[in-house]
């Protein structure tokens, strides 16, 4: 057998961090790695876990189902405000207050996914409406002229609406079972072969929509559909993607109480009618900030909605929950912010 020369190459030292990197271990911030050592808990383990680090369980049965059908994982998102120290649970904390505020968090998330629905279908409605009479076309989506050219961003991806629009339709179009309105166009119409916008506009997820918008290359376009919710095309872009974003964490059961938003809606320059006041600085990363977004959108949408007193029965029924954790500043004194007397809020 013949050998062959060694010819490898020094590593560089960062080549090196590198492969470190790529093994999957961890790295700290003095250089230093470790591998992760936790092992598996048993239910009845993780119960004396939460007991060894103070927490009050008055039931151990009713705390062990909990455990085995939510997980110790899941809930611990809700541990941190309660702990001043780590891993040690703040005096009188119990149980049923973490359970209680897992539970607040979920039902706030349906309440704002039904809300984003309503938004979103009136979005979609907006978008396909003033396009459509505008430019006097029933199949405007099949127009290139009116969407962005295509164009390649850092991360190596393309971005192109109207090959993505196409791309959506064409698969809608040979599915083996097609949606019963698109089934319905192609064996009844010869021309044009996709169906027209109102049609294809159903086949869109919020993401998608949110994508399309964006991707209209006429600035007039964009503003009729924005100021038909009293919005600067700046605005809505952002409060769409926003609300895309939440929507999703809703969808996938993710936290929102607690939470910064990695996709933040931009802050409202020039509202136009009622929108929150200027006495307290409101986080525009937090749920809250989140919120009026949606409330404002649903005074368009929906003049006569009851999200005001939806919030207020959720927050009633939970009066244990912190809910400054949603984003809801105090005053210097400490003092919640009341926030049903924002002009947004107001009944």
């Amino acid at each position: 057998m013949k050998k062959k020369a060694y010819n490898k190459k020094p590593a560089s030292l960062a080549d090196q961090l590198q492969r470190l990197k790529d093994k999957k271990r961890i790295v700290l911030k003095d250089g230093k790695k470790k591998p992760y050592d936790k092992t598996p808990l048993s239910f009845e383990q993780q119960l004396q876990q939460l007991k060894d680090r103070k927490l009050i369980i008055s039931d151990d049965n009713k705390a062990l189902h909990y455990l085995s059908q939510i997980s110790y994982y899941r809930l611990s998102a809700y541990f941190l405000p309660y702990q001043k120290t780590k891993d040690t649970f703040d005096a009188d904390t119990t149980f049923k207050q973490i359970i209680d505020t897992y539970s607040f968090d979920r039902e706030l998330r349906l309440l704002v996914f039904d809300s984003i629905e309503r938004i979103e279908v009136a979005i979609r409605t907006q978008i396909i409406y003033c396009m459509a009479t505008h430019h006097n076309n029933s199949h405007w989506q099949d127009d290139k002229n009116l969407f962005i050219k295509p164009f390649t961003v850092k991360a190596g991806f393309t971005i192109d609406p109207y090959t993505d629009f196409q791309s959506i339709i064409s698969r809608a179009i040979s599915k083996k079972r097609p949606e019963v309105f698109i089934k319905h166009y192609i064996d009844t119409y010869s021309t044009p072969s996709n169906p027209p916008s109102w049609m294809c506009f159903e086949l869109l997820t919020i993401g998608e929509l949110s994508n399309i918008y964006r991707g209209l290359i006429n600035k007039d376009d964009k503003k009729r559909i924005a100021t038909k919710f009293d919005l600067h095309p700046t605005a809505f872009t952002s409060w769409l993607h926003s609300l895309t974003y939440v929507r999703n964490i809703c969808a996938h059961h993710s936290r929102l109480w607690n939470k910064d938003l990695a996709v933040e809606p931009s802050r409202l320059e020039k509202p136009v009618g009622d929108w929150l006041s200027e006495r307290y600085s409101i986080n525009n990363k937090r749920t809250f900030y989140l919120l009026s977004v949606i409330k404002y959108f649903l005074a368009r949408v929906n003049p006569n909605n009851s999200l005001t007193e939806k919030l207020e029965t959720l927050f009633n029924k939970y009066p244990n929950v912190p809910i400054q954790y949603l984003g809801i500043p105090t005053n210097a004194k400490g003092e919640l912010l009341d926030w049903a007397d924002e002009p947004i809020w107001k009944k």
